[in-house]
Order: structure tokens, then sequence, then C-alpha cells
């Protein structure tokens, strides 16, 4: 389970929206002086915050501070899903498109082609699956809050 804390700002009917910290690695990165990620964030100009809804059984709070967590297995199926199919669905548009010996102007149009037919495939997949708990982040518990200041 990855697992991530955040802050509670909103309620559902067994739901909540979390607030999350976004955390940048570029402080360790090798490339960060060449890097525009880098750049973006020295310069402050990317969002930090992310929103989270996570499927509850708590009663939470506005403000509760709490770990969100979703499967492994979820987050990998998913980046396959948005990352890699559309570029093997490109790829592959482009090899079958050149087997036939066309011009490259069609090649391209055929890559382009399979990366927009993988994109509809990810989004009608995305918005089927949408309702599935089981692909849902979850609350996994609440953090308690340390002695009230006087």
């Amino acid at each position: 389970m990855i697992e991530e804390p955040g802050r509670v700002i909103a309620l559902e009917e067994g739901a909540v929206w979390v607030e999350t910290r976004r955390k940048s690695t570029c402080s360790g990165c090798s490339a960060k002086s060449g890097c525009g990620q880098g750049l973006m964030d020295t310069l402050g100009l990317r969002e930090r915050r992310g929103l989270i809804r996570a499927l509850s059984d708590l009663h939470l709070q506005v403000g509760d501070s709490v770990i969100v967590g979703i499967r492994e297995d979820v987050l990998l199926r998913g980046a396959v899903l948005v990352y890699l199919l559309p570029l093997i669905m490109l790829m592959a548009a482009a090899t079958v498109a050149a087997q036939f010996s066309v011009h490259e102007p069609i090649v391209i149009l055929a890559g382009i082609g399979g990366f927009f037919v993988s994109w509809l495939f990810v989004r009608m997949r995305s918005r089927s699956t949408a309702g599935d708990p089981n692909l849902q982040p979850v609350v996994l518990r609440a953090m308690l809050a340390g002695p009230a200041s006087p």
C-alpha cells in the first residue's frame, strides 16, 4: 500500500476530500540545474497541493490529519495504462504503416492515429471504472492530534 499524509478539507457520504502536500525530489536529483521541473520548484510556480477523494468509513471532521493509501497494483496498472499503452500503440501503428512502404507523412499520421485510439480507450476505461471502490484511494487511519497549545 502506498501511503500519503493529508488533511481533510471536505466530507461526503462514505468519502472525504483530502488535501495532500506534493513532495519534490529535485533537491536530490543530479540534473536539477538543467531541468524545467527543478526551475519551476525553485521559482515556486508549481502547485504543491493535491486534492484526493478517498473512501472512508471513519468518523472524521474537516481539518483532521489522515493517512490515505492506494494499492501498489492499482497504481502500477494505471501508470501502464496511461503512459505505456499510448506509446506502444503509437509505435505499433507507425510500424504497421511502415511495413506497407507508404510515405513518411502517412507513417506519422498512422502513429498519431494509434496514439489517439489508445487515448480514447484509456478515457472510456477510466470512465467505466471511476466508481469501482477497489480502484479508489482509501483513508487508512486518522493521525492523532498533538497536545493543544496554550
